[in-house]
């Protein structure tokens, strides 16, 4: 355990440090949705039936839910480029925890995302976002944001370990950004059709957001949803645990048998 703590902080400062080498396509990262904040809030909010403060209120946490869910494609990507430069074979070869490789990846990019949050949120409060709820309950929907990012993060790692091509992660990571706009990040689902409402209520996404909306204290939970969004909390908790214990396991073999 001792070895896993140390190796996984060493190579937790090696991602940190090609985050600090690369600074230009950090903040791209960071700035997209601020843009998208300020598209969607002053463009969508006219469009729909909500007040423009409204649906910034509305907004506002489920981009912070889908900026999460972008751990899918960061961990996809990185775990790609490291497989196809030859690095993980080169780790493979030290005495290093194989599990701290992985680890290492998704703890590093939980930093650069809590990070990142700060400048989000501050353009949020600045548009007229607020958080309305207590504040240990908005402590809590942090908490929850970067837990399911540090699982949709293990989820990225995998898939890059099994395409081995930073082009195709970085064609199946684009592909991974209409899992928000099947959800409710953006829109409500209340008049969606039946089928696609189902569909969209199950995705791991909506319970991310509906949660954060309760915690903030910016929306009710919608009755006669699905249960991962009638019950958001649990409904979160339970997908983060779910995808963390099915997929770092598998970043751990795929990593370690190098195929």
């Amino acid at each position: 355990m001792r070895a896993l703590a140390y190796d996984g902080l060493a190579l937790t400062g090696r991602q940190l440090r090609r985050v600090r080498n690369s600074p230009g396509l950090a903040v791209l990262t960071q700035m997209m949705p601020i843009n998208m904040l300020l598209f969607f809030g002053y463009v969508f909010g006219s469009a729909l039936a909500m007040p423009g403060r409204e649906y910034r209120a509305f907004l506002v946490p489920g981009l912070l839910a889908a900026t999460a869910a972008g751990g899918l494609m960061t961990g996809m990507f990185q775990a790609a480029a490291d497989t196809h430069r030859g690095v993980s074979d080169r780790l493979r070869t030290l005495p290093v925890s194989r599990a701290a490789v992985p680890l290492g990846q998704a703890v590093a990019d939980l930093v650069v995302t809590a990070v990142g949050t700060v400048p989000l949120l501050l353009v949020a409060l600045a548009v007229g976002w607020r958080i309305e709820g207590p504040a240990p309950e908005a402590a809590g929907a942090v908490g929850l944001l970067l837990l399911f990012r540090f699982a949709c993060t293990c989820a990225g790692v995998w898939l890059g370990l099994l395409t081995r091509s930073e082009e195709a992660a970085g064609q199946l990571g684009a592909a991974s950004f209409v899992l928000p706009l099947l959800s409710d990040a953006y829109i409500p689902t209340d008049h969606l059709p039946g089928w696609l409402r189902t569909l969209a209520e199950w995705n791991p996404i909506s319970a991310v957001t509906t949660a954060l909306r309760d915690l903030f204290g910016n929306a009710p939970v919608p009755r006669g949803a699905a249960w991962p969004v009638a019950h958001p909390v649990a409904g979160s908790l339970g997908w983060s645990l779910v995808l963390i214990a099915v997929f770092l396991p598998l970043a751990v073999r795929r990593h370690s048998r190098g195929e």
